[in-house]
């Protein structure tokens, strides 16, 4: 029987094309620019060269994801390792805030509702209307699921509690059986996964920042539980929209 993996390592995609406009992107498929292609590579290079490797990778299913996951596994030397995407993984659902930026927000919904809803954990946005475009039922990518399964928007706490399912009943087998896995997702499906994880309330999550182009490793003891945690060669800080 092999024994239970020692580490985890989480990594946040990088610049997209929203980004360029300060958008929230959220469940929208938008592409990863140069930038983000040259982040995912920088950090492939970095965990190469600090000794790492993978059995397997976990994405969402957007495009941004699997572009990182294509090009940080290129620059690793190893892009036949498998990939592996579900919904779960997918960003934080901001509902009516899609597509929209900061500026357009405010002048909707005013600063302090709608800085409440995308760094605090318990509220929502305004959800989508179920006829509206944006819809995720009417993408393709959720066709086989149920369209009441869909969120229409989400706060942190929803994602986190649509994401744990993904833990618990796939990362989590895997770990236990020694597989190195690398997850790469958003800003805040991983921010509700850390939350989890190192069992921080609701109150501190408010503060947690998952950087774009940074691998988090998780130092896992034989049970599983965090033993520690360490960004892999922080670069200069960047201020970027969540995404």
């Amino acid at each position: 029987m092999s024994a239970p993996a020692e580490w985890l390592v989480l990594f946040r995609h990088g610049h997209s094309e929203w980004n360029l406009t300060d958008r929230f992107t959220g469940w929208t498929d938008i592409a990863l620019t140069e930038v983000g292609l040259a982040e995912a590579a920088a950090a492939g290079r970095r965990l190469a060269q600090a000794g790492f490797a993978f059995d397997e990778v976990h994405g969402s299913v957007l495009q941004r994801t699997r572009q990182t996951v294509e090009a940080l596994l290129a620059a690793m030397g190893t892009p036949g390792v498998p990939l592996f995407t579900s919904w779960r993984l997918n960003e934080r659902h901001y509902g009516a805030l899609q597509g929209l930026n900061k500026h357009e927000i405010f002048a909707a919904w005013g600063e302090d509702a709608s800085r409440r809803w995308w760094r605090g954990y318990y509220e929502p946005p305004p959800p989508l209307d179920w006829d509206d475009p944006r819809h995720p039922r009417f993408d393709p990518l959720y066709a086989a699921l149920d369209p009441h399964d869909l969120p229409a928007s989400e706060s942190l706490r929803d994602c986190q509690r649509r994401t744990l399912p993904y833990w618990d009943e796939v990362l989590v087998p895997r770990l236990r059986e020694g597989r190195r896995l690398l997850v790469v997702s958003h800003g805040n499906t991983l921010r509700g996964l850390v939350m989890y994880l190192d069992g921080l309330s609701a109150e501190a999550i408010v503060r947690v920042e998952i950087p774009s182009g940074v691998p988090l490793v998780v130092r896992l003891a034989p049970d599983l539980s965090v033993a520690g945690q360490a960004w892999l060669a922080m670069p200069p800080a960047r201020i970027r929209r969540d995404g």
